[in-house]
């Protein structure tokens, strides 16, 4: 039980894993002792994260590519999957979002979430399904609260991360009898991600999200860090098909990261922000 959580000799990949949660996870598998390698769209946040990643006698590594490109997103994981021969654990940790009312986005833009979240999610998956560790891998997707709770100005996201979850089930009935464990992380408010700064860009809109969750506090990059570093250890070895909400109890409220009170506080910040560029 000591060494459950050494990642010695094991390979981390992590999509989107350049920064906010998913790099935090990045860094904690690194933690304990896992070669772990990265991918975003940005070189220069790739490089960055490399270097920020590497421990010594263990270099990190990892590509730029775009989940959407599914040919570059093939060369890149044929280069890890060529160096390393496996991967142990996979992170499917990309996403897009803003909010926006159904009616003022276009279907370009409905598009480019799903494309990201879901398209780009089942494109990792599918991709790297050889490189696998059979038995023994695990695969976690990265969700969010509005796959489970309608949420106002976030129907994109909603749809695109539902559909992670149905994927993650799906997958964990087709490869479970490989060995290949599949399941989701539902992260709630993470303080000082892209995410929240987007969805609570007042101090007032932050401190309402704050007072929705039961635990009276957002979460950290850490705490799903901790949540991924479990499932994909020997203590999380029989769990298949969750999705586990990491989110101090928000999601059990009934209500979205935007509630309808939130969501005009959000419209009403636009307002001004508009009015005063």
């Amino acid at each position: 039980m000591q060494n459950s959580l050494d990642f010695a000799g094991r390979t981390v990949f992590v999509m989107g894993g350049t920064s906010g949660i998913n790099l935090g996870i990045a860094e904690a598998f690194a933690d304990r002792g896992a070669t772990v390698g990265v991918a975003s769209r940005s070189e220069d946040k790739v490089r960055a994260a490399i270097e920020r990643l590497a421990r010594p006698g263990r270099p990190a590594t990892g590509f730029a590519a775009d989940v959407r490109d599914p040919e570059a997103l093939q060369k890149g994981l044929d280069r890890i999957g060529a160096d390393w021969k496996r991967i142990d654990v996979l992170i499917a940790g990309q996403a897009g979002n803003f909010p926006a009312p159904a009616l003022g986005m276009s279907p370009n833009a409905f598009k480019s979430v799903i494309d990201i979240d879901l398209l780009g999610t089942f494109n990792l998956l599918r991709h790297a399904h050889r490189y696998l560790a059979k038995p023994g891998a695990c695969v976690i997707n990265i969700s969010a609260p509005q796959a489970l709770v309608a949420t106002e100005l976030q129907a994109h996201v909603c749809a695109a991360k539902a559909g992670v979850d149905m994927l993650t089930r799906v997958l964990a009935l087709e490869w479970g009898p490989q060995g290949i464990r599949v399941n989701s992380i539902m992260p709630g408010p993470i303080e000082g991600t892209e995410g929240m700064k987007r969805l609570a860009p007042s101090p007032q809109i932050h401190e309402r999200v704050r007072d929705s969750i039961p635990l009276k506090r957002l979460g950290t990059p850490r705490d799903i860090a901790n949540c991924a570093l479990f499932l994909a250890s020997p203590l999380g070895d029989y769990i298949n098909g969750a999705v586990i909400p990491v989110d101090g109890g928000q999601v059990l409220n009934g209500a979205g990261l935007l509630s309808r009170e939130l969501a005009k506080l959000f419209e009403q910040h636009a307002g001004k922000e508009g009015a005063g560029r």
